[in-house]
């Protein structure tokens, strides 16, 4: 009788945690797309122009994205000034 008792506390656990996880997983992102292309103006006065899309981390303003080689970039907010999408 003890395995059945078990069971159900298991079952109500693991429900309540998956139920949690689907609740917080909207408040646990953070980043804004942007579609490109987009300039970015760097503290150095050059510019950067991605041209797909952007992403920004709206906790910590960092832009990512994918140079002409598909490599990832990211710029940190005392890396660059403003940056315009099209």
């Amino acid at each position: 009788m003890k395995k059945p008792i078990r069971l159900s506390i298991f079952i109500l656990v693991l429900s309540v945690l998956i139920a949690a996880l689907i609740t917080s997983c909207d408040t646990l992102r953070d980043i804004e797309e942007l579609d490109g292309p987009c300039t970015i103006l760097l503290t150095s006065g050059t510019t950067v122009v991605s041209n797909g899309n952007i992403e920004i981390s709206d906790r910590t303003q960092a832009i990512t994205y994918r140079d002409d080689n598909g490599k990832i970039w990211s710029l940190f907010k005392e890396d660059y000034i403003s940056y315009t999408c099209n």
